[in-house]
């Protein structure tokens, strides 16, 4: 597990100049671009930190975006890891649910260095989210989880149906907009409270809600909410690696 997961961290930047740099430079790109589309071209203005009082766009949609970035890095990637280390599971047997856990903790690593720096730029901006560091960390854990138990479902799915990594890139792209991360859910709400109802059903917009919640409010998320990212996250992960058990014995016969 280790070993694999170090092959991981190593490998994504491995013969590049800035090496893990990439880890930060790619993350302030995609948020600098969203940054200028929502915040100066649409003119998306969400509420004030409360009770921190943060106005500032880019904090504001960093602590979301970073969390969905790292879900999708997790899902997408954890998809793949069967079909792409086939080869190794051909020549000699090891238990397999490892390339999905390795994977998933390669970016737990990325992720953890993108909040820390979202943890400081927030401190300079007068935020106080080590306050709830904890709670952030058990949220983080949770994402995990949660990304950790679709990557399963979808490894095995890829497996067998080669064609689930093309409708998992629509899924995810369809996902995301679907979910209030560069744009306020009070917009949704505003115009569609019925839709916004249905939108609380999204897990992932329960997991942005809390994560501003601890990094840009600088409060705990409610109960529900929290309660609710627990059940889903660890019953997903408990349905993934129950089914991945399941057909794991003829992953090599089917690659």
């Amino acid at each position: 597990m280790i070993n694999l997961t170090q092959r991981e961290i190593k490998g994504k930047y491995k013969r590049t100049v800035l090496g893990q740099a990439w880890s930060l430079v790619n993350p302030i790109a995609i948020m600098a671009m969203y940054a200028v589309v929502f915040a100066f071209v649409l003119k998306a203005r969400p509420e004030a930190g409360d009770p921190s009082g943060l106005d500032v766009f880019a904090l504001w949609l960093a602590s979301a975006l970073l969390p969905w970035m790292f879900f999708n890095n997790v899902v997408v990637t954890g998809m793949g890891s069967i079909v792409g280390n086939a080869n190794l599971i051909q020549k000699v047997y090891f238990p397999r649910e490892t390339l999905v856990l390795s994977n998933s903790m390669s970016w737990l690593f990325t992720f953890a260095i993108e909040m820390a720096v979202l943890v400081l730029a927030t401190l300079l901006f007068g935020g106080e989210p080590l306050l709830t560091l904890p709670v952030t960390i058990v949220l983080m854990a949770l994402l995990a989880a949660f990304a950790t138990g679709i990557a399963f479902l979808l490894a095995v799915a890829n497996v067998y149906f080669r064609d689930t990594q093309h409708f998992v890139g629509i899924a995810m792209q369809l996902w995301f907009y679907a979910t209030p991360i560069v744009y306020p859910v009070s917009l949704v709400a505003d115009a569609h409270p019925t839709i916004a109802t249905i939108y609380r059903i999204n897990p992932m917009e329960r997991f942005s809600e809390a994560f501003r919640n601890t990094m840009y409010d600088g409060r705990l998320p409610s109960l529900g909410t929290m309660a609710y990212v627990v059940v889903v996250s660890l019953g997903v992960l408990c349905l993934g690696y129950v089914v991945f058990r399941r057909r794991e014995g003829r992953l090599a016969e089917e690659l």
